[in-house]
């Protein structure tokens, strides 16, 4: 093993995104992170993992994918799990509401929940986006495995990282404002009346919501989600420009939240809503936690997958199956017709060069 390649082994994984070793002849390999981040379309597109080597062997030194690229592959738990960033958001995220509802307005209102969710999602963005696609959204990653942009066998291990990251995040917004919840209720942990602090973790229905009310919302919720980020990233649309990534998914949620958010929270997320809830209900708040709303626990929980596959199912289908054929397409420079010289104009014809 030659000193470039014990270097590589060395460096830590989050350092992989896109490293090369080289041979002691000059072959020289490129290995990629498997996936992809939120600037190469939000992690919603595949590509090979090795094009160099398409056919899966190496020419110049005879070793097979696999083998080039199994020390950058070991990285997959550290690089892409426990990168994942949705500690980060929910902890923002989490941390607006708590600070809403014990401050009771005095620290911010509805409008400051949707707008500390928006930037927690920019945040986590900027944090993640490079190492894990930042989907911090299992909907997210299990539309992406529908639509083949992420392996299967990818799916458990970002969900778990999500419910996870989920679960600490509520666990470090508790210890932060354990003082604050408990001066509130006055040491009595509910999950509805006017002292109910529950709701400071996961989202609980308005009271006038019915259970079929709420999966619709979560549903179209979900689904205005996932079809609003495959357009901002289809590359053949209007997509995002380069570096404003984190910026445009961030505005996205906080448009969602105040246009959706009241009759439910706008969970749109069963890793964020699952785990501050098991949390919950080993903090205090008892088994509660899943009684209340008529048992409203399983809406978040299963309503944002089928949301999100029927978003970008359609976006697929009236979109993305709509776009002319590239090779067919010829680009022709934007030329206003108007300033087109009259010595160009032949029988009423106006010539624009190619």
């Amino acid at each position: 093993m030659n000193r470039q390649l014990i270097q590589h082994v060395a460096l830590p994984a989050a350092t992989h995104l896109r490293e090369t070793h080289t041979h002691t002849h000059t072959h020289t390999h490129t290995t990629d992170n498997l996936a992809y981040p939120i600037y190469l379309h939000f992690g919603l597109w595949g590509k090979p993992d090795y094009p160099e080597h398409p056919i899966g062997v190496c020419n110049g030194c005879h070793r097979t994918t696999a083998q080039v690229c199994s020390l950058h592959n070991s990285y997959w738990w550290s690089g892409e799990t426990v990168m994942e960033p949705i500690w980060w958001m929910e902890v923002f995220g989490l941390g607006t509401v708590a600070q809403v509802v014990t401050g009771e307005g005095y620290f911010g209102e509805y409008l400051s929940i949707n707008i500390g969710f928006g930037l927690a999602v920019a945040m986590g963005v900027h944090v993640g986006g490079k190492v894990s696609g930042a989907h911090m959204n299992a909907a997210v990653s299990f539309t992406m495995c529908v639509f083949g942009r992420l392996r299967w066998k990818m799916l458990p291990l970002y969900v778990f990282a999500q419910f996870l990251g989920s679960f600490l995040a509520a666990g470090t917004i508790f210890s932060l404002y354990y003082d604050a919840i408990n001066h509130f209720c006055g040491g009595n942990l509910t999950v509805s009346g006017p002292k109910a602090t529950a709701g400071i973790f996961a989202t609980y229905p308005a009271p006038y919501i019915s259970v079929y009310t709420g999966f619709f919302d979560q549903v179209a919720g979900t689904g205005l989600l996932l079809l609003c980020l495959m357009a901002l990233s289809d590359q053949r649309n209007q997509p995002l420009v380069s570096g404003g990534e984190a910026v445009g998914v961030g505005l996205l949620v906080m448009l969602i939240g105040v246009s959706m958010g009241s009759n439910s929270g706008y969970a749109i997320n069963p890793t964020r809503d699952l785990g501050p809830r098991l949390f919950t209900l080993m903090a205090g708040w008892g088994t509660e936690v899943f009684r209340a709303g008529n048992c409203w626990w399983w809406v978040p929980l299963v309503a944002p997958f089928i949301g999100g596959v029927l978003g970008a199912l359609i976006y697929k289908a009236l979109v993305e199956l709509h776009h002319p054929d590239l090779k067919s397409t010829i680009t022709r420079p934007a030329v206003d017709p108007e300033c087109i010289p009259l010595d160009k104009c032949k029988n009423g014809r106006i010539e624009i060069p190619v």
